[in-house]
């Protein structure tokens, strides 16, 4: 492909970033960044009763942690009405849209008329055709002249040619009395001026490609690329919605999964690479093509995403997913941790990873990094504590003091001792976990101890041996 890919992404901001158009901006963004193109923003905020600063904000902020950087800044729609309008004008010089003064009363009367018939409720203008001397000095919308005959063919990606016969189109409006441009008039001149050479997008607006096709062809401007995908179903097989759970982006956030398993569960949902199900940002990239989309819609599956997000978060190294834990505390409200924590958290992120499938599970196996002496057992942890187990630690402490602080010495001091007092290491870990931690779940005790450092670890099993059962 000898031209730049250029690809765009144009959330309305009528609400937070919904699964759906985070996996739009996420096809879009592979497709650009694997072919060395450009990916863009658009915000259609063109309905200003219902767009909002504050959803802006949230599709700026979901795209910001989904980690989906765009190429220079964000296009708002409504500050290029004034374009929009003069494409209008200039389709109506050119002949190829023509001014219609049809009042609603007048267009609602034809249609009544037509369902009366029985034939099309497609709205004919009287004024398509007629002598620009009989033009009344009265209001008039701009509407663009669609073709009559024959059909209208969108060649798609993935769905293939779609053909609709031309007389289901309408002479759509493309300019309102008050002068405002309509959307779909927006859409293809912003994509054209933006660029973009591929639209990739929900399959609900596969119709509006027809429309917005008539626009193109009457400016002489060369086609995008289409390629509509399938809409995301729930685990039931029904359109995605609240009752199937979180929908925004910022609640998986808050949620505790990392970025890195969300975009690779969402470029899953209804695109695929053989078999493979986990793969690396630099792997999508590479091998993401609109051929590989599905025609059937994805149902969205927790448990994948779970399974994903815990392969993602063992394969992280330490110091970015300590960064991202930090800002997982920061967006959850949870009060920041000082930085000799954070540091422990950093050393211990090693032994942290495994099999923790989001945040919150890697925070619990950190619990004790995260709480202070002393520390109190839970239930299940306090079991491994009677009278008897104080007085093994007790007597298990003085050994450990002797050995030096590496995982070999204190795996053999631990074994020794076990071996002195005829039982298995396996009867010690128990008390131990509960001991360093407070958990009966909990990372290995010896990378508790080499965590911790000998002081600390130390000290909280000697708490455990003194304290009273």
């Amino acid at each position: 492909m000898s031209e730049t890919v250029v690809t765009r992404f144009a959330p309305s901001p009528t609400g937070f970033l919904h699964i759906g158009g985070a996996r739009t901006a996420l096809f879009n963004w592979l497709y650009a960044r694997g072919r060395g193109g450009k990916f863009l923003l658009r915000i259609e905020d063109t309905d200003r009763a219902r767009s909002t600063p504050e959803a802006t904000q949230a599709i700026l902020d979901g795209l910001e942690w989904l980690g989906l950087d765009h190429d220079g800044e964000a296009v708002s729609q409504a500050a290029r009405a004034d374009r929009h309008a003069e494409v209008a004008r200039e389709l109506l010089e050119k002949g190829e849209a023509f001014k219609c003064f049809s009042t609603q009363e007048e267009i609602e009367a034809f249609r009544e008329a037509a369902r009366a018939e029985g034939r099309s409720t497609l709205f004919r203008s009287p004024w398509r055709d007629a002598d620009p001397s009989t033009h009344p000095d009265a209001p008039y919308v701009i509407r663009i002249k669609a073709p009559r005959d024959g059909s209208t063919i969108i060649r798609d990606e993935v769905q293939g040619d779609v053909t609709i016969r031309n007389d289901q189109l309408d002479d759509m409006v493309l300019l309102r009395s008050d002068g405002t441009p309509v959307y779909m008039l927006a859409v293809a001149v912003d994509d054209h001026d933006m660029g973009v050479t591929h639209v990739i997008r929900g399959d609900d607006h596969l119709n509006n490609a027809a429309r917005q096709m008539m626009i193109y062809q009457a400016m002489g401007w060369p086609l995008p690329v289409y390629a509509h995908i399938p809409l995301i179903h729930g685990p039931d097989g029904k359109k995605l919605s609240k009752r199937h759970g979180a929908l925004g982006v910022e609640e998986y956030q808050r949620m505790g999964y990392p970025a890195a398993g969300m975009r690779n569960y969402l470029a899953r949902l209804g695109w695929s690479h053989g078999d493979d199900e986990f793969f690396t940002d630099a792997q999508a990239k590479e091998w993401f093509d609109l051929s590989g989309i599905g025609k059937s819609p994805a149902r969205f599956d927790f448990k994948k995403l779970d399974n994903l997000s815990g392969q993602h978060i063992a394969a992280s190294g330490d110091a970015a997913l300590l960064h991202e834990l930090l800002e997982f505390q920061t967006v959850t409200g949870a009060p920041p941790l000082d930085d000799a924590k954070t540091a422990l958290l950093g050393a211990g992120m090693y032994c942290l990873k495994e099999r923790a499938k989001t945040f919150p599970e890697l925070l619990e196996k950190a619990e004790f990094i995260l709480a202070d002496r002393p520390i109190r057992p839970d239930e299940k942890a306090a079991k491994n504590l009677d009278d008897v187990s104080r007085g093994i630690l007790g007597q298990l402490t003085p050994h450990m003091q002797n050995a030096s602080w590496t995982r070999e010495d204190l795996e053999a001091a631990a074994m020794q001792f076990a071996e002195s007092i005829d039982t298995k290491f396996g009867k010690l870990a128990g008390p131990m976990r509960a001991a360093l931690a407070g958990r009966a779940a909990t990372p290995s005790v010896f990378d508790m101890m080499l965590v911790l450092g000998r002081e600390e670890s130390l000290a909280r099993l000697e708490d455990a041996a003194c304290e009273k059962g």
